[in-house]
């Protein structure tokens, strides 16, 4: 079963796949991780697609890296 990017708890270790999507869980989770000013801009979800990152905690370091 594919997991579910809506309701599946997220995790850092949590592993992207080819069904990943920018659901208001994700948001949820990155900004846990990242503060209240994260958001999603383009630049950063193509490179989330381009599936450069294997994890969720990957995802997470690469916008506190572009966003000191």
């Amino acid at each position: 079963m594919a997991f579910n990017w809506h309701s599946d708890p997220i995790t850092r270790t949590t592993p992207l796949d080819k069904h990943y999507r920018n659901t208001q869980n994700v948001r949820r989770f990155l900004i846990s991780q990242c503060g209240e000013a994260f958001k999603f801009d383009r630049p950063f979800m193509a490179w989330i697609k381009q599936s450069a990152p294997q994890t969720m905690g990957d995802v997470a370091d690469e916008w506190r890296r572009l966003h000191p």
